[in-house]
């Protein structure tokens, strides 16, 4: 029998539920037994590969990149999984979103800074109008809401996706 390709992805978000994932602690081992991680921020695989089972996203859709991964993600994907609130709603990501870009960059470059102050142009990814849920962006079927979701509501989820049924995500609820 052939492992599930598994791929986990981070966007605009502050990894806390890569950090749920791995609170998952020795349960992960079931998970790894049953999986091939083909890429993830946690490993050191550079390329986003084709034929992917089941991708994990954390993280809001904020910049040009984000949309750009996100959208070869789901192109390369069966089954995308939203993990956590940044990700279901755009929640931290989106605070941005009732300032302008424009204004947003001046506090953070001008404003807040002592030294060097510009707005850099060659490793800051050019922000998007406004940060969206992933769901706007490309088709989600399954959602995590938490932030982070706890590793047991992951853990749950993972193993009913892995026995071939929908996951009772009843109980999860957002902030949590």
């Amino acid at each position: 029998m052939s492992k599930v390709r598994l791929a986990t992805v981070w966007l605009d978000g502050c990894s806390g539920c890569h950090m749920s994932f791995l609170d998952m602690d020795e349960r992960i081992l079931e998970i790894a037994a049953r999986v091939e991680v083909v890429y993830s921020p946690l490993v050191d695989l550079k390329e986003f590969p084709a034929d992917v089972d089941v991708t994990i996203v954390e993280g809001g859709v904020s910049s040009e990149e984000d949309l750009h991964k996100i959208r070869m993600v789901r192109s390369r994907t069966k089954l995308l999984i939203a993990l956590g609130d940044c990700a279901v709603t755009s929640n931290v990501p989106g605070m941005r979103n009732t300032f302008k870009v424009d204004d947003v960059m001046k506090r953070a470059y001008f404003e807040n800074a002592d030294l060097k102050q510009q707005i850099p142009s060659d490793v800051i990814p050019k922000l998007l109008p406004r940060a969206r849920p992933v769901h706007e962006v490309v088709p989600v079927d399954v959602f995590l809401p938490g932030c982070p979701p706890p590793a047991d509501v992951i853990f749950g989820a993972l193993v009913s996706l892995l026995d071939g049924t929908t996951p009772d995500l009843s109980g999860t609820r957002f902030g949590r």
